[in-house]
């Protein structure tokens, strides 16, 4: 008579690995802005010197874009950008040494340059300036940022900023 206490112990065969999900923001559409990624020398139209240097890196998993911003003559800022998958919008909060703050949304347009903008709610109210951010990636690998403003509603707009974003080459090892 067998006891149950002596019962034979067989080895179990291992589980099969579970496949391991992809990351979180690894779709297409998390990836729409990567062509804004890079550490960047900024001029701005009407100069034939760069302004200012803006690194712009992936972060948190590839969740979140980072920019940092740094004119020659010392003003700073940095940004956050993000695919919201849930409401199908890129959004930026964009925060500035001098205390200004930007929160706009939107995405890529037919074209394949990111818009930005904060006419569409939560932040628009009614009788303050749409400002409308469109970055263009171009085809020597630069980049055009264009921001415009209109205090009428979108009827008419003016430029805030233009400028152009070439990538800043490294410096030799030394």
């Amino acid at each position: 008579m067998s006891s149950p206490f002596f019962v034979p112990v067989h080895a179990q065969p291992a589980p099969p690995p579970a496949a391991k999900a992809p990351p979180a923001c690894a779709t297409g559409d998390h990836r729409a802005f990567d062509f804004w990624i890079g550490h960047w020398e900024v001029t701005a139209a009407g100069q034939d010197q760069p302004t200012a240097v803006n690194r712009i890196s992936r972060e948190h998993g590839g969740c979140v874009i980072r920019e940092d911003y740094t004119t020659k003559g010392g003003y700073t800022g940095m940004s956050m950008s993000f695919y919201d998958a849930a409401r199908q919008k890129w959004h930026q909060t964009w925060m500035g040494a001098d205390g200004s703050a930007l929160f706009i949304e939107g995405g890529l347009n037919a074209e394949g340059a990111m818009v930005l903008s904060n006419r569409n709610p939560p932040y628009y109210q009614e009788n303050m300036a749409i400002n409308r951010i469109t970055w263009t990636p171009r085809a020597d690998g630069s980049v055009r940022q264009h921001w415009q403003s209109s205090s009428d509603g979108g009827v008419s707009w003016s430029t805030v900023f233009d400028g152009l974003y070439v990538r800043k080459l490294s410096s030799p090892a030394g």
